[in-house]
């Protein structure tokens, strides 16, 4: 069973400085770029411990000098935050400082609250984020950029630089819903989705679908899926490992519905505790063996072709984190290639 690993990352606060997050965090990526893991996918957001990354490309800007082999890039840009044109040209910085290894994730954002404290009105993200994704390509693929549209007006504006991957970087978004799948599909965009194991498959069958309609290879596009995995030893201890940590990252996502006096609206699919995530395929913490069949279980069920581990999260200690990867990369891995 051939299948893609790569890393997802939340860059949420681990409980010590902010400095020192960022730098345990780009000792991790240094491993990933050993191990041979494809991409490291960064999330977005703002106002929130969840996510102490707010801007992805000063991250990534680091990511691209400590690395050389490890592809990298936004998972997502949330593109009604930002000037299109200001965040073409980040984008065409970050390609070019990394040799061509840029991965470009452009969406709409999932929380409102942290949208609205852009001063942007939530409502509009998803036709936002449409157009502003055909600004960026636009202006990444042109020498001039003009656009007239319902919220973006370019006239005449010259593009000095382009990416070093032509017309520009892969392509990803984060579909959660089956229809949602056709813009992805017609940007000719890779997809990572985070839903449920039975929600998988129809959202990848309907992409893939898409993308058969279109004329396109849909065996050539990735069709990834992100979860917690961690692993130690026995399983005992990789579960108490992922345990406590879970804790802490749990009470993350929550955190910024619970303090703006809203309810937390995927509680059903990220449960208080680490076993329940577990219970539901959510998320796997076991030795070597365990976490190797429970991957094989997971693709099969599904039908991807691009694991994206989450692996370091909460409270997890470096050494901890540092150990769980290599076991992945050792242990793991090699059964699929």
């Amino acid at each position: 069973m051939a299948l893609q690993f790569g890393v997802f990352d939340h860059l949420d606060d681990n409980g010590g400085s902010l400095g020192e997050l960022y730098a345990s965090r780009l000792r991790l990526i240094e491993q990933y770029d050993r191990a041979g893991f494809r991409s490291y996918h960064l999330a977005e957001h703002h106002s929130t411990p969840l996510g102490m990354a707010p801007s992805p490309s000063v991250f990534l800007a680091a990511v691209a000098q400590r690395t050389t082999r490890l592809r990298f890039g936004p998972l997502l840009y949330v593109t009604p935050l930002y000037h299109p044109l200001r965040l073409a040209e980040e984008v065409v910085m970050l390609d070019h400082m990394s040799g061509g290894r840029l991965e470009l994730g452009l969406g709409r954002g999932a929380s409102p609250i942290e949208i609205a404290g852009f001063d942007v009105d939530a409502a509009t993200a998803p036709a936002r984020n449409v157009e502003a994704t055909a600004v960026i390509l636009k202006a990444l693929a042109s020498d001039v950029l003009n656009h007239d549209g319902d919220y973006y007006h370019f006239k005449n504006v010259r593009m000095a630089a382009h990416p070093l991957q032509r017309p520009h970087p892969p392509l990803w978004m984060a579909p959660t819903e089956p229809d949602r799948t056709k813009f992805a599909a017609r940007a000719g965009a890779n997809i990572v989705t985070l839903v449920p194991n039975p929600m998988v498959k129809p959202i990848g069958d309907a992409f893939r679908a898409e993308l058969a309609a279109l004329g396109r290879p849909a065996d050539q596009a990735l069709v990834g899926l992100t979860r917690h995995i961690v692993v130690a030893e026995t399983d005992d201890q990789a579960r108490e490992i992922a345990r406590a940590a879970y804790r802490t990252w749990r009470h993350y996502m929550a955190f910024l519905w619970e303090w703006a006096g809203m309810a937390f609206p995927i509680a059903f699919i990220y449960p208080d505790e680490f076993e329940a995530l577990q219970a539901m395929g959510m998320g796997v913490a076991g030795n070597p063996d365990t976490v190797r069949r429970w991957i094989e279980t997971v693709a099969a069920e599904t039908g991807i072709n691009y694991l994206v581990c989450d692996p370091v999260f909460g409270s997890m200690p470096e050494a901890a984190a540092s150990r769980s990867i290599d076991l992945l990369a050792r242990e793991v891995m090699p059964a699929f290639r």
